[in-house]
């Protein structure tokens, strides 16, 4: 009796390790199938290109599309990690402005379409070396007065050597040559994608990510874009951006940054003072969510010299936001306030107008271009649904002054409307906008977007009048 109850002791044993066993492979083939899909999923397109990595893709053979064997060209001669990425963007925009410039020049109503064609090769030498070129075709296609950032006619876009480094517990970067950056909302340093031709640097960078911190210092001279003839695309010393920048990562996923920057621009013209402009730019900022409440708060100063007089100028942005994500809509309510300083007294050769640098305004205020980040007070609530998992819905309406009666009203990204400074009024006027924006796929997009801006006392008086904007965009991705 005592022998058969061992003999099923053992077998009992036996049993259980043949299923702790099972367990075990079973979990551990759901782990490689795990590593094995994430090694294969196809990256996602990036609005900056050369932040996709393609090398597990790759790496993997299993390629969704006959075409993503582009994404992917090995060269081993190079070594076992060599391989070169293509890729192309695409962006067509349909636009109509019944009163470009509030009509106070004499526009009359105008349509026309804008067109981006871009095509990049990222080169991969190793884990740490790498070589990112960028060209582009950029055509205004019926627009009668065209302006400077609708055209670029062939040419060389981005063109850098990056280098990447692991530390302990960060990374090191390094560039050089032809790059974008953009940061945080890009209120004053951006991409510029919503003109059709965005902005780049002739810079170099460096970053350091240990931790919660990231040390960002460059040096650069931004792109000056010229669209008479193929890659005649120039940066010249006549204009410089240099910054050092810190970033901390708080608890709950807050950041909070701050970045002195330098900014010199030869022959510049502020407020009827023209000269070297010299400007020396301190920036804070502190964004975050808590539950369901978003926030993005931003300060800047500027301090420096044109001419013979000094500089004095200031902004301020705020946007504050609730979800109510439970909700069958997931409704958010934003509120928007942004103040930046105007020139306080004509003639007197010293300059108070804030100079927004290299903002995103487009998406940051309105595509229909009205009014820039520049003696501007700004209050703006708003409404966006999501009735569909890709579609959202948003609805604003903005209320804008003068926040200096004796400067002018400014047009994006910071161009005076003529005949406004002095004007007796600093009610600029309001808007109402209402945007769609629909995600077609991962690499298809579509967006609306309709502005009616009522013109108010300030810009009437210039002979200005209400105006309204349409816009149709379509953008894809490979």
């Amino acid at each position: 009796m005592s022998g058969l109850m061992l003999g099923r002791a053992a077998g009992a044993r036996q049993e259980a390790q043949r299923n702790a066993q099972s367990q075990a492979q079973s979990q551990a083939q759901s782990e490689a199938q795990s590593q094995a899909q994430s090694e294969t999923r196809r990256p996602l397109p990036q609005s900056n290109r050369w932040q996709e990595d393609w090398s597990a893709y790759g790496r993997s053979g299993k390629c969704c599309a006959p075409a993503d064997r582009l994404k992917y060209i090995a060269l081993p001669a190079l070594s076992e990690q060599a391989f070169l990425s293509l890729g192309l963007n695409l962006r067509e925009r349909w636009e109509s402005a019944d009163a470009a410039g509030f009509g106070a020049a004499g526009q009359s109503a105008d349509s026309w379409l804008l067109q981006r064609l871009q095509a990049h090769a990222d080169l991969r030498f190793d884990a740490h070396w790498r070589v990112f070129v960028q060209i582009e075709d950029v055509r205004s296609l019926g627009k009668r007065a065209p302006g400077p950032a609708d055209r670029n006619p062939l040419d060389l876009r981005l063109a850098f050597l990056a280098y990447v480094r692991p530390l302990a517990d960060g990374w090191l970067k390094l560039r050089a040559g032809r790059q974008d950056f953009a940061f945080d909302l890009q209120r004053f340093a951006s991409l510029r994608d919503g003109p059709n031709v965005r902005q780049s640097f002739d810079a170099l960078w460096a970053d350091v990510e240990r931790g919660r911190w990231r040390l960002i210092a460059f040096a650069s001279q931004p792109v000056q874009y010229r669209a008479q003839s193929a890659f005649d695309d120039r940066s010249d010393r006549g204009l410089r951006f240099h910054m050092f920048r810190a970033e901390r990562q708080l608890a709950g996923g807050n950041e909070l940054s701050a970045f002195h920057a330098w900014y010199a621009e030869d022959g510049a013209g502020w407020a009827g003072v023209s000269g070297n402009e010299r400007r020396r730019v301190t920036d804070l900022r502190f964004a975050g969510k808590r539950g369901d409440w978003d926030w993005d708060l931003e300060a800047m100063g500027q301090r420096g010299r044109i001419a013979e007089g000094r500089i004095r100028a200031w902004a301020v942005g705020a946007r504050l936001g609730l979800t109510f994500a439970d909700s069958a809509l997931q409704p958010r309510l934003g509120l928007q306030m942004d103040a930046a300083s105007g020139d306080r007294r004509a003639g007197d050769a010293h300059v108070e107008t804030f100079n927004p640098l290299f903002p995103n305004g487009g998406y940051y205020f309105t595509l229909a271009g009205y009014t820039g980040y520049a003696n501007l007070l700004h209050v703006r609530p708003s409404l966006s649904l999501r009735p569909l998992a890709p579609l959202k819905l948003s609805l604003s309406y903005g209320l804008q002054w003068r926040q200096s009666r004796a400067d002018a009203v400014y047009l994006q990204p910071a161009v005076p409307l003529a005949a406004t400074a002095g004007a007796a009024s600093r009610w600029t006027g309001a808007y109402t906008q209402v945007r769609g924006d629909w995600t077609l796929s991962p690499y298809r997009t579509f967006a609306i977007e309709a502005v009616r801006f009522e013109a108010g006392a300030a810009v009437r008086a210039a002979g200005g009048r209400d105006a309204g904007y349409l816009g149709v965009e379509y953008k894809w991705a490979w």
